[in-house]
């Protein structure tokens, strides 16, 4: 009836800020699950369009948003977890699952800061931020690379950021996109230690989880629509603060530095490797 209130449908990009309260400026939200992807809401328009790299939307209170977004993040990953499950299972070892990644995404803290000299490619499909249209998943070493399990899963946890930190240093180098608080959600962030720990070296920015985060969309889409009705006048990113998180439990990491130096050395491999993922496309079918 004419009247009547509507909260009209959010995509994935507008309930996910709501849910990790990230519409004001200087803030931004990363989800990274079997993709990725990380949106900062700007403080003013960035100086050029970068098409295919980086892609503008906004809150759901039209604030400019900048968002990288990368097609792979932790599926390798899972087919790995997938196979040492299986050897387990071929050794009369029967490890829940759950107990298995939890045991695996730890292990990665304990690995050398550079992941040891390894470098794998999560690449099961193209990715354009990094200009390959196709993907193939490798892993690639030296003889004298220090090859351990820590070391292993720190580097596929280190290759599911790869080309997000290419689309973020587009917005920290070519555009001085400052960020004041980045909040984690998703798979990734199951084992909140590690996961806010890889990330926040990969972006060398603190990242936080909220206990609320894993509601996701539909719980974000019900926050706004409480808003529409409950605002009372005040501004979104206000009212947000005020009546939703004002007490919501958060778990914040800061990069150390010397994880940040790992990465950065982890990266520089990365960057120089996506010849021989070029190559693979070319020569593997």
């Amino acid at each position: 009836e004419a009247g009547a209130k509507l909260a009209p449908p959010e995509g994935d990009a507008g309930t996910g800020m709501i849910a990790t309260n990230s519409v004001a400026k200087r803030t931004g939200n990363v989800s990274a699950g079997t993709s990725v992807f990380a949106m900062v809401v700007l403080e003013k328009d960035l100086s050029k369009a970068y098409n295919g790299l980086i892609d503008l939307v906004t809150t759901p209170d039209g604030a400019l948003v900048a968002m990288a977004h990368a097609n792979n993040c932790m599926g390798e990953f899972d087919h790995w977890v997938n196979l040492f499950d299986e050897v387990l299972k071929a050794t009369g070892c029967n490890v829940d699952k759950g107990t298995l990644y939890g045991t695996l995404l730890k292990a990665a803290l304990e690995g050398d800061k550079d992941c040891g000299g390894l470098l794998p490619f999560n690449y099961l499909s193209g990715e354009s931020i990094t200009g390959l249209t196709e993907g193939r998943p490798l892993f690639v070493r030296t003889q004298h690379a220090n090859f351990t399990m820590p070391n292993f899963i720190r580097a596929q946890l280190f290759t599911a950021l790869g080309a997000l930190r290419t689309g973020m240093d587009i917005l920290f180098d070519k555009e001085n996109v400052k960020i004041d608080s980045l909040t984690g959600h998703g798979g990734f962030f199951k084992t909140a230690e590690t996961g806010l720990t890889v990330m926040s070296a990969a972006l060398h920015t603190p990242v936080s989880a909220l206990e609320t985060a894993g509601e996701g969309g539909p719980w974000g889409m019900a926050v706004l629509a409480s808003y529409l009705v409950n605002g009372g006048g005040k501004t979104l990113d206000a009212w947000l603060a005020e009546k939703v998180f004002a007490t919501s439990k958060k778990t914040t990491v800061s990069p150390k530095q010397d994880d940040i130096e790992g990465f950065n050395k982890f990266f520089a491999r990365y960057t120089k490797g996506l010849a021989i993922e070029k190559a693979a496309i070319e020569s593997i079918e």
